[in-house]
């Protein structure tokens, strides 16, 4: 029996692990859901592969969120709030076209991947937009968190 319940035992310890998840320190993951009507004009851009808007709601993310039609009826959403320091007046990014821009250090992200663009190579360590989960059904863009 004891031959048994030692390679059980240390199988057990070799499949626990300590949660070594790079969680953002600078944006608080909040929760809720939008619910984006592509029939209404200021979503009505997303019905073309490329396009993205930004929401600004109250209750829609930590500063907002930024929805893009990724093609092939796949929508991708990102917080507003640029990734790299914590909220403040400056940090809310704008959209140009297909990339968010913060302007307090003049950070640029892809809206298609969610990647900082021009990363430092000063060997700190920054962040890639936080994500949404989406989900489309009818003319419907979900987000939620």
């Amino acid at each position: 029996m004891k031959r048994v319940s030692l390679p059980i035992l240390f199988l057990f310890f070799l499949a626990c692990d300590n949660n070594t998840t790079n969680r953002n320190p600078y944006l608080q993951e909040i929760n809720f859901r939008f619910d984006a009507n592509l029939n209404l004009p200021l979503f009505n851009p997303l019905t073309n592969t490329g396009s993205a808007v930004l929401v600004t709601q109250d209750g829609v993310g930590t500063r907002g969120v930024f929805i893009i039609n990724a093609g092939f009826n796949q929508f991708r959403a990102f917080e507003a709030s640029c990734p790299n320091h914590a909220p403040n007046d400056c940090s809310t990014m704008t959209l140009n076209g297909q990339v968010a821009t913060c302007s307090c250090e003049d950070y640029e992200y892809s809206l298609f991947t969610g990647q900082m663009l021009n990363r430092p190579d000063d060997g700190n360590r920054y962040y890639d937009m936080l994500e949404y989960r989406t989900s489309f059904g009818g003319n419907t863009v979900s987000v939620t968190n």
